[in-house]
This record gives C-alpha cells, sequence and structure tokens, in this order.
C-alpha cells in the first residue's frame, strides 16, 4: 500500500510540477502530462483514498484518517464520499433511489426500477461521453450539490457542521484549482485554451477510468437490482444482496488489480470492506466455494473487454426495459 501510494502521489503530481517548473513548449507534450496525471488521479482515488476511507488502509486510524485526505488532493471531498459511498452505495447497493452510485441524471438509466424517457435508447452509445465528463463535474459542483443533499436527508449532524464543511470544501477544492489549473495556466506559458482543454483532457481520462471500474461491478446483466417490499423490508440480508448485486470482472490479471486498487474483486469489497484491497486475491477462492456451498451467486465477467461488452449490453437494455413492479 505504502508503494503504490508513492507511485500513484509522484503520478499526479510530477506531470504538473514538469507543467509548472519546466520551460516545455510542445502542445503534445502538455496534453500528454496532463493525461499521464490523470491516470495518477485515478490510482488515488481508487488505490489509494478508497482504502483509507473504509478504515482498510492501515490498522491505525490516524494513518487510515491523512490518507483519506487524499481524495482532497485530487479535487474531491472525504466527506461527501463517505457519505455517498461508505454509507449509501455499501449499505444500499443497487437499489434505486438510495444507491447514489446508480441515481442518474434525466439522460442516463442505471436501474430497471428508474424512471425512462427516450433519450436512453441511445445512452449505450453516448453514456461514455458522460463518464468522461464524471469527475469535472465531481470537482466543480457535485460534491456541493450532494452534501447539500445529505444534510437535508439528516446525514449531516446538524447546520453548523454542515456550513462548516462546506467551508472546508470550499478551501480544499481551492487548493485543488490553485496547482492543477491555475498555476499551470499563469506559469506555463501556454494559451489559457489550450491549458483549460488540457486540463479537461486529464479530467476526462480519470472520469472513464473511474466510472467504468464502478459500472462494471454493478450495472451489468448479471446484477440484481432489488426492491423493498411493501414494508421497506428487503428479502436478502447484507451479505446475500451483495453477492446477488456485485460482479466481479478481469479477476486473472494482476496487473489491472494492482492498477485499479482491487477493485476487479468487487464482491469481496462489498463483502468486507474493511479488509484491504491487497488481500482480496487471497480470499476470493475462499468467498467463492463458500458462495456456491449455500447456493449463493457469484457473478464474474471474465476479461476487461467482456466486462465493457456486458456493460454496454446493460446499458442497451436499460435504454429499452419498461419499470420493473415492485415486490409483493
Amino acid at each position: 500500500m505504502v508503494f503504490k501510494t508513492i507511485i500513484m502521489l509522484l503520478l499526479f503530481f510530477a506531470p504538473l510540477a514538469v507543467i509548472i517548473f519546466a520551460p516545455i513548449s510542445s502542445v503534445l507534450l502538455l496534453f500528454g502530462l496532463f493525461i499521464l496525471s490523470g491516470l495518477g488521479m485515478a490510482g488515488i482515488g481508487m488505490g489509494v483514498m478508497h482504502d483509507a476511507i473504509h478504515g482498510a488502509y492501515a490498522k491505525n486510524k490516524f494513518v487510515n484518517k491523512i490518507m483519506g485526505y487524499t481524495i482532497n488532493l485530487i479535487g474531491a471531498n472525504n466527506e461527501v464520499w463517505r457519505l455517498q459511498h461508505n454509507v449509501l452505495h455499501h449499505s444500499f447497493t443497487n437499489i434505486d433511489e438510495h444507491d447514489d452510485d446508480i441515481n442518474a441524471p434525466f439522460f442516463l438509466r442505471f436501474s430497471p426500477n428508474a424512471k425512462k424517457n427516450r433519450l436512453h435508447r441511445f445512452q449505450h452509445l453516448y453514456a461514455w461521453f458522460f463518464y468522461g465528463l464524471s469527475t469535472l463535474s465531481w470537482v466543480i459542483s457535485k460534491d456541493f450539490v450532494r452534501f447539500t443533499k445529505y444534510y437535508k436527508m439528516g446525514l449531516v449532524k446538524d447546520k453548523r457542521t454542515y456550513w462548516f464543511s462546506m467551508v472546508k470544501i470550499v478551501l480544499w477544492k481551492l487548493l485543488y484549482f490553485s496547482y492543477a489549473l491555475v498555476l499551470p495556466l499563469v506559469i506555463s506559458g501556454f494559451a489559457p485554451g489550450v491549458v483549460i482543454l488540457a486540463f479537461i483532457a486529464m479530467h476526462f481520462v480519470t472520469g472513464l477510468t473511474i466510472t467504468l471500474v464502478f459500472q462494471l461491478a454493478h450495472v451489468v446483466p448479471d446484477a440484481s437490482f432489488p426492491l423493498p417490499n411493501e414494508q421497506g423490508n428487503m428479502e436478502d440480508e447484507r451479505l446475500a444482496h451483495q453477492l446477488a448485486t456485485t460482479c466481479n470482472f478481469s479477476t486473472n490479471s494482476k496487473v489491472l488489480f494492482w492498477l485499479v486498487g482491487g477493485l476487479t474483486n468487487q464482491i469481496e469489497h462489498h463483502l468486507f470492506p474493511h479488509i484491504s484491497h491487497v488481500h482480496y486475491k487471497k480470499i476470493a477462492p475462499i468467498v467463492e466455494r463458500t458462495s456456491k456451498e449455500f447456493g449463493l451467486p457469484y457473478h464474474k465477467s471474465g476479461n476487461f473487454l467482456a466486462a465493457i461488452a456486458k456493460h454496454f449490453k446493460m446499458l442497451y437494455l436499460l435504454g429499452r426495459m419498461e419499470l420493473q413492479p415492485i415486490k409483493k
């Protein structure tokens, strides 16, 4: 974990340092450096902060807290992520209107239980573009929108806590934009439009990478999208629910496993989010064997391209699938 942290932080910060301090004149090199930084940003998000905010980076709580702030260094916010991901996504995986990872804007549909409109027929073609814009939207506005939403839901302690956290969110974002955009604009010598386009390219790579990794685990034909009954109760208990709603992919690739923070083994992560991802490969055979022993699903999508094909198919199906009836 320490080695990976050093590599990903360097991959994010080193290209930005070159852009700011080195006398480069090539536009192609500028874009290449920003894109490299975007890959580092994705690596920090999936391989460092993700474990830390789950309390799985280290045994020491203080270390986890400190490493959780790495998400702030890449423009997002640890408090918002904790509520969105740890609380809502992990508690209500693939449950429409509760899992914020599948609560999509009107032009996307990630659940058969979400309302369908005419645009959704084409989402399998255009969704990828919006995946690329997801982290840009995230660092500019989504954190503010979501934190306000969570406050209204009662997930934030009180109004004072809300405003104090809002101030911290703003300050962290000002810090991020200062070295990721403002300094390159002021010092690099490139035209502002070129720098802004390169910055957008960085986020496009980050957004597409992160969104794909998470979508391949949950928005695929194998995954379930259960609903509560009329009394508001779910049929399965927590572990069975996670097995039904989560899918592994490309589990034979050690390289991809390392690069995406073990999230090729999302089943193991959802069952044991408090365990560092470095251990998923070792516990996966036990989980699969035990799932089969008790007649529970253990979904796997094959390699990375096969998983993308499944997600493409699911987007296509969701664009044509009518609303599913509520279980009684």
